[in-house]
């Protein structure tokens, strides 16, 4: 059985690849502070994007994507302020995107939502 930390890396790691290949640069990944932890940070043109990356195998409980709550989203934003703040990105144009994988990772399918919330 493969442990979850794994899986999660696994599924970061073909989110950043995919990422990349739909023109977007990474920027940090992992960015943790008291408020939460931010999977991706990347730019899409002039955007900061903060990514939160979601894998489930199945769509039991409802996959994925329902996996981001409001509690979660509240945790990704307080994040990204924070990221904003110590790296005196204040003007900065930012948004939120949302990238669940499903099925094997050996052959998952992607569902990005850009601007998600």
């Amino acid at each position: 059985m493969i442990r979850t930390g794994i899986l999660g890396n696994r599924a970061e790691d073909l989110a950043l690849k995919f990422l990349k290949k739909q023109g977007l640069a990474l920027k940090q990944r992992n960015f943790n502070c008291r408020f939460g932890e931010i999977d991706l940070i990347m730019t899409d043109k002039d955007y900061l994007v903060f990514v939160e990356v979601r894998y489930r195998k199945d769509q039991n409980f409802g996959g994925a994507l329902a996996s981001i709550d409001q509690r979660k989203q509240r945790k990704l934003t307080n994040s990204a302020e924070h990221y904003l703040q110590i790296n005196k990105l204040k003007d900065t144009p930012c948004r939120f995107d949302i990238l669940c994988l499903g099925g094997p990772l050996n052959k998952p399918e992607y569902q990005w939502l850009e601007n998600a919330f």
